[in-house]
């Protein structure tokens, strides 16, 4: 793919490892993936670094494809460019150890969407709106402005960010703020969509009402989140 002067020179502009690594992949590959950026280059969190190239103003698009066991991950690579789209975000603060620390010390050592409990060390601290609608804050960080998040949770909640029209288009705060992967304890909205979400958990005693639960929704040839729903309706009835 052939790409203009001034969009190359905006890459070669990029000398950061971690951001380098995505844009040199993509020139050769055209594209990259989840699946690459952990195994091929050992980054955890592979949303991270595609973020790290969209802070430097390069536009990333993201999509779907097959990894290599026939799962859907995510990929990666160059959006349109006409040279009027740049918007860096340089001087991104690093957040720190203490901040973390706040944060367990307040909520325990679990993550926001998940209340899954796990060692402070698999937790990962997110911006509560995103960077990029954002930025951060001037002054000391404020520790009502982030969350602890499982890896799992954390890109669950970049996809859904980054395929919503207000991180797309809008970056408006409030609507940020409104929003489930903002605020899980009081939302009215998931992505600027109108759905409404549970995260259950059962653990020690409780696991035989799960596998009861499962064995019934395999008898009924139903996902177990609809057996739960069937059985909240019969309730309110």
């Amino acid at each position: 793919m052939s790409y203009s002067k001034e969009f190359l020179e905006l890459l070669d502009s990029v000398t950061a490892k971690r951001p380098r690594t995505v844009i040199d992949h993509i020139l050769k590959h055209g594209f990259i993936t989840t699946e690459e950026l952990k195994d091929q280059y050992g980054y955890n969190h592979p949303p991270r670094a595609v973020r790290d190239v969209r802070e430097q103003g390069i536009p990333i698009e993201t999509y779907r494809v097959e990894d290599s066991d026939g799962r859907k991950i995510a990929a990666y690579k160059f959006g349109a460019f006409d040279g009027h789209n740049i918007q860096k975000k340089s001087g991104r603060t690093v957040l720190s150890k203490k901040l973390k620390s706040e944060l367990v010390k307040r909520y325990g050592s679990k993550c926001f969407i998940y209340n899954e409990t796990m060692p402070e060390q698999e937790l990962q601290i997110d911006h509560r709106v995103p960077f990029e609608v954002a930025g951060d804050p001037e002054g000391e960080l404020n520790p009502d402005d982030f969350m602890l998040l499982s890896p799992s949770a954390n890109r669950e909640k970049d996809w859904s960010c980054e395929h919503c029209q207000n991180w797309q288009i809008e970056k408006n705060i409030e609507v940020c703020k409104k929003c489930y992967w903002a605020f899980p304890e009081n939302y009215s909205h998931v992505a600027m969509k109108e759905v409404r979400r549970v995260d259950l958990e059962w653990e020690g005693d409780e696991i035989p009402w799960y596998e009861q639960l499962n064995e019934l929704a395999k008898y009924v040839n139903k996902d177990i989140q609809t057996v739960i729903k069937d059985i909240t309706k019969n309730y309110k009835k």
